[in-house]
């Protein structure tokens, strides 16, 4: 057993390991997360629902704080206006939800142009009245998802976690890395001791980790009590249960075509078979790079038909992955 795959208790919910799947959106959708806590993940969390769009009835709002299946149900909030996250706040927990996570940390430009997500950092005390507003009403845990400033001028993750702490916030969690960065360049663990010397709340570190060994480096230099694992489960949703010590030991192709089938099932086909072409082709990318044609790739994501997909699907993964002379 390792340090990352001992429980963490969150204010009155402990999660079974250290290991968690960080919310994307596009990504982290229900049949994602599920597959991805069924694989072992300690935490999963959804994508970022809009507070105000989910207060409107927005029904791609309504699906992305569906938990079905989880025992531990996580949503994340985003939002300028207080008074709408504090109704999606009661939404969401009408809906059974176990935590609730509040978004100032997406770097997206469609995200900061309405001042919400990271371009919250440069108005703290916006940020503040966002988080007191969803605490106010909240009667489950509340964390926040942060970066490490708007800038390199403006490091102020330290200040808001203190703040954010001192208000009742449960947990926090810093991606490494400003939002002028974006995802270019390599976060900055180090950076973020500075905001584990100022809490006494758990502190989940986030960027650029995709392995034990990277995991475990970055505990070490950032002193976070868990990580958050992003883009590095593209192709795969097992990713954070694989570091937590919980191998993958499926067969891969079935494993693909079930998830291919829960999309369907979720979002109805025609919608299903759209939101699915980036998994696959992550999928092929990560596990079967120069075990098919081009022709093959660009067949899988482009057709329209599920069956003509699986059969693709079912085609190059019972190849022999580990032996050039029979790829296709």
């Amino acid at each position: 057993m390792t340090f990352l795959s001992t429980p963490l208790k969150v204010g009155n919910i402990e999660f079974r390991n250290r290991v968690f799947l960080a919310p994307m959106s596009g990504v982290s959708d229900l049949p994602f997360r599920q597959r991805s806590w069924s694989a072992g993940a300690g935490m999963v969390v959804s994508e970022m629902v809009a507070s105000a769009e989910l207060c409107s009835g927005a029904v791609e709002s309504q699906m992305r704080i569906n938990g079905k299946g989880l025992p531990q149900h996580v949503v994340q909030l985003a939002g300028r206006e207080p008074e709408w996250m504090a109704r999606a706040t009661e939404i969401v927990q009408d809906n059974h939800a176990d935590m609730i996570d509040i978004n100032m940390g997406c770097p997206a430009k469609k995200v900061i142009g309405g001042y919400s997500g990271a371009a919250l950092m440069r108005d703290l005390k916006l940020a503040m009245s966002l988080i007191e507003a969803v605490l106010k009403v909240a009667k489950i845990p509340v964390s926040l998802k942060m970066r490490l400033g708007w800038d390199e001028t403006t490091i102020n993750a330290p200040e808001l976690a203190k703040k954010a702490e001192e208000a009742g916030i449960a947990m926090i969690t810093v991606h490494g890395r400003t939002r002028m960065q974006f995802y270019n360049g390599q976060a900055d663990w180090d950076a973020l001791k500075k905001v584990r010397d100022v809490i006494s709340i758990p502190m989940v570190a986030n960027g650029d980790i995709g392995n034990l060994k990277e995991a475990e480096e970055c505990l070490r230099r950032s002193g976070a009590d868990a990580v958050m694992i992003g883009r590095a489960c593209y192709g795969a949703p097992w990713l954070a249960g694989e570091i937590a010590g919980h191998p993958f030991c499926q067969n891969l192709g079935h494993y693909i075509c079930d998830h291919y089938r829960a999309m369907l099932d979720y979002y109805g086909e025609n919608t299903g078979v759209r939101h699915a072409r980036k998994h696959l082709d992550w999928y092929l990318n990560k596990h079967a790079k120069g075990f098919y044609s081009s022709e093959e790739r660009q067949d899988l994501v482009t057709a329209r038909k599920p069956e003509h997909v699986l059969t693709l699907l079912n085609s190059i993964f019972s190849r022999d992955l580990g032996n050039p002379e029979k790829a296709a």
